[in-house]
């Protein structure tokens, strides 16, 4: 849907891309902790969910860039609303999309330690950071460390396996143009 200064706010959004985590951990520690969700799971799905917004809008964006004008002209003449032409046209096409989406988010929370060793406590911290507190020590039995690391590419690996043939389709939507 274009309105004046997409294009600019779409260049901001993509800007939120190239600030890494650490210039941002103490303003948004004191975010969250302000908000009441620091050492809860919940803080830090807030903060992956803000820090996604960047290339999921950049994802999203390439791809219903292809979409045919056409589409949603005939919709409109057949007089459906801005909320049905896209429960109705646009979703239905964009299912590429929202796997590359979630394959990218998923993989990007699960293999994040930063934000998990910060913002969560020993309650709520996920897997990555509960697999760095294997090795420890004088002497590291390998063993131990090595199982978990196992245990916990499971789940991205079954993701990958039961979503990639998506994948590498959604990606390429709307890199083509012709």
């Amino acid at each position: 849907m274009a309105f004046p200064g997409a294009n600019t706010l779409f260049a901001l959004m993509l800007f939120g891309m190239f600030i890494p985590y650490q210039a941002v951990l103490i303003p948004l520690f004191q975010f969250i902790k302000g908000l009441g969700l620091y050492g809860s799971i919940w803080g830090l799905i807030l903060a992956h969910v803000v820090y996604g917004i960047p290339i999921t809008t950049l994802i999203f964006r390439n791809f219903y860039a292809d979409v045919p004008d056409a589409l949603v002209e005939a919709a409109t003449i057949d007089g459906a609303g801005f909320w049905e032409i896209y429960a109705r046209v646009i979703f239905p096409i964009s299912i590429p999309g929202f796997v590359v989406v979630i394959i990218w988010q998923f993989t990007q929370v699960w293999n994040e330690f930063l934000f998990a060793a910060t913002l969560t406590n020993t309650g709520s911290q996920p897997v990555t950071y509960a697999l760095s507190q294997l090795a420890g020590g004088q002497a590291v039995s390998w063993n131990l460390p090595m199982a978990g690391a196992i245990l916990a590419a499971l789940p991205t690996l079954l993701v990958y396996i039961v979503l990639g043939r998506y994948f590498v389709r959604g990606l390429l939507a709307g890199s083509v143009k012709g």
